[in-house]
């Protein structure tokens, strides 16, 4: 069987990515699409990975950046901090999405994508912990070149614990991890917030 035009009905849905937009602002004031988020993603892989304590495959996280978000394409994107219908939602939504593309797709790309995207979701594998650690990391990074306008003040506590867990197994990511927070906390000083209330010894 041809598999040719079912990737391409593939890519068409991966093509809204780049209209989906995420709770990121950009450094000229634009929203920043997940396509956006997913590339900072895996140019941040490239970049950290020659440095991590526990090594891993470059190629397989990758792949797994690659997928992690693709089901967004059909579910739409959640901010981490929302609450209600849409964020209990969630997982059912993003578990429909993932089963969707599966039948879309020809073998054995199919039982590729999928494996990748419950690999990810799983954060068992090394290459999965890798992932989920730039997943959390490249929103405060984005959010460190944002005006600081955008950031909703649930955010400023977020600095202190959304990326700790993610990047706690590896000696390097948490090195990265402390400089991303300093930025952050530098950003949150200029703009008159005390970010003493918000570090864990005051909370």
């Amino acid at each position: 069987m041809n598999p040719i035009p079912a990737i391409l009905d593939v890519l068409k849905l991966a093509e809204r990515l780049k209209y989906e937009l995420r709770h990121s602002w950009l450094s000229n004031g634009r929203q920043e699409s997940v396509a956006e988020h997913t590339y900072q993603m895996a140019l941040m892989a490239v970049l950290l990975h020659p440095h991590l304590e526990q090594p891993v495959d470059l190629c397989h996280t990758l792949k797994l950046v690659l997928v992690h978000d693709l089901v967004e394409a059909e579910a739409g994107d959640v901010p981490y901090f929302e609450t209600g219908t849409r964020k209990a939602q969630k997982t059912a939504r993003e578990n429909a999405a993932i089963e969707t593309i599966r039948t879309m797709l020809p073998a054995p790309s199919a039982d590729d994508v999928f494996a990748l995207w419950h690999e990810f979701e799983a954060r068992k594998t090394g290459e999965a912990k890798f992932a989920n650690a730039l997943d959390k990391l490249e929103v405060q990074v984005q959010h460190n070149l944002a005006d600081f306008s955008t950031w909703e003040t649930v955010e400023y506590g977020l600095v202190y614990s959304k990326m700790d867990g993610p990047c706690a197994h590896d000696a390097f990511l948490r090195a990265f991890c402390k400089a991303v927070k300093e930025d952050a906390e530098q950003k949150m000083t200029i703009a008159g917030i005390d970010v003493s209330v918000f570090q864990p010894s005051a909370l």
